[in-house]
């Protein structure tokens, strides 16, 4: 394997992106509702995000992984950056360089939007990936929180 292809998603990627959006919900115990892969792809066509998929050099049309962007403001830098929010590669095509060739291109987009960075969080458990992020940028000491419940006070 080799000479992967990287490109923005296009309208005919639907059947393919939705099979590697469901596998990456799988991986983190989440359930692919037609609604929910509907949802995501709307901000795909939209442009609310842009979503990179990686090709098979042997089949164009089979695609092996996905990265779903978008940029976020940074006002304590007075700067835009850029967010991942979902990366992946189908198991069967791990450890063959697709993920470097998606996270090169994750690196050209946002230079060529003019981000400052690009930010993502990953389970701490997600030891494979975390080895390959370590490689291409430097964990934080951030915690994240999450508010869920939007109609509780807050005490």
């Amino acid at each position: 394997m080799g000479d992967w292809t990287v490109r923005r998603a296009i309208r005919g990627d639907r059947p393919e992106w939705a099979r590697l959006y469901a596998g990456y919900l799988e991986f983190y115990e989440r359930v692919a509702s037609p609604e929910h892969l509907e949802t995501v792809w709307s901000w795909v066509e939209s442009g609310e995000i842009v979503a990179l998929v990686v090709s098979d050099p042997d089949r164009p049309d089979a695609l092996v992984g996905l990265a779903h962007l978008r940029p976020f403001l940074r006002p304590v830098a007075g700067v835009v950056a850029g967010f991942m929010d979902d990366l992946f590669v189908d198991p069967a095509n791990r450890g063959t360089g697709a993920v470097q060739e998606l996270l090169s291109a994750v690196r050209r987009h946002a230079a060529e939007a003019g981000w400052e960075r690009v930010r993502w969080i990953t389970a701490e458990s997600n030891d494979r990936a975390r080895a390959v992020y370590d490689r291409v940028a430097t964990a934080t000491p951030w915690v994240t929180y999450d508010m869920t419940d939007l109609s509780a006070p807050v005490s």
